[in-house]
């Protein structure tokens, strides 16, 4: 039998001081920005390492810049693209998992990727472009909910 009186629903609408908190609701917003950042973020790591492969396998396909600082061999950058993607692609599949943590190393990678892709640019200035643009739209997937949210979706106990 509910309480319709003034005082009963003060009570239902202001719990008591000593209540615990509600739990953080789930918006579709938060479970599909994970889809999207794993998605695009595997996407990202296979690019990397399509390029890398490409490179160790034809040293032709980049062409170095003339004076450029951080030039590398075109070996270098072959690995380091090969190295990238698969960091990415595992960063991808762990944004999948249940660990609290998945949050914070996407965000990660995808930021290396942002700084990698910098350095990269003068071989290739659209591409970098691109992948920096994904990794940014990445990063601001991860973002877009908290911690309390981040718990409930990938099923996480509080301790």
């Amino acid at each position: 039998m509910a309480d319709d009186s003034p005082t009963g629903r003060r009570q239902q609408a202001c719990p008591p001081a000593d209540a615990p908190a509600s739990d953080a609701r789930v918006t579709p917003l938060a479970i599909g920005s994970i889809v999207f950042a794993a998605c695009v973020l595997c996407l990202i790591g296979l690019f990397h390492a399509i390029v890398g492969l490409a490179v160790l396998i034809d040293e032709e396909v980049l062409s170095p810049p003339d004076s450029y600082l951080f030039s590398w061999g075109t070996h270098g950058w072959g690995w380091l693209h090969l190295g990238f993607g698969a960091a990415a692609v595992a960063a991808a599949v762990n944004l999948f998992s249940a660990r609290p943590s998945a949050r914070v190393i996407g965000i990660v990678a995808a930021s290396l990727s942002v700084v990698k892709n910098f350095f990269f640019a003068p071989y290739s200035g659209v591409w970098s472009a691109i992948i920096v643009g994904m990794d940014v739209l990445v990063i601001w997937a991860l973002t877009q909910y908290g911690p309390e949210q981040a718990q409930k979706v990938y099923g996480a106990r509080p301790r």
